[in-house]
């Protein structure tokens, strides 16, 4: 969990902005907006399924693209 020590020189909204600049980085939104409805097995597969679909054709296409320039 995210948590920073607030100096006595610190204004508040640096101090806020280091809190949003960890929170940030720990990706602790992006998760709860992901848990914020109940996903069966099935619809978290077929997403990663895209996913890699989606990655295996992008690769795909940056290799073709390179081949050309050769």
């Amino acid at each position: 969990m995210p948590g920073i020590i607030v100096q006595p020189n610190e204004s508040f909204e640096e101090a806020y902005r280091k809190f949003k600049k960890q929170v940030d980085r720990n990706l602790i939104v992006t998760e709860a907006r992901a848990r914020r409805f109940y996903e069966p097995p099935t619809e978290r597969r077929k997403k990663e399924k895209l996913k890699a679909r989606k990655k295996m054709l992008r690769r795909i296409w940056m290799l073709r693209r390179l081949e050309a320039r050769m």
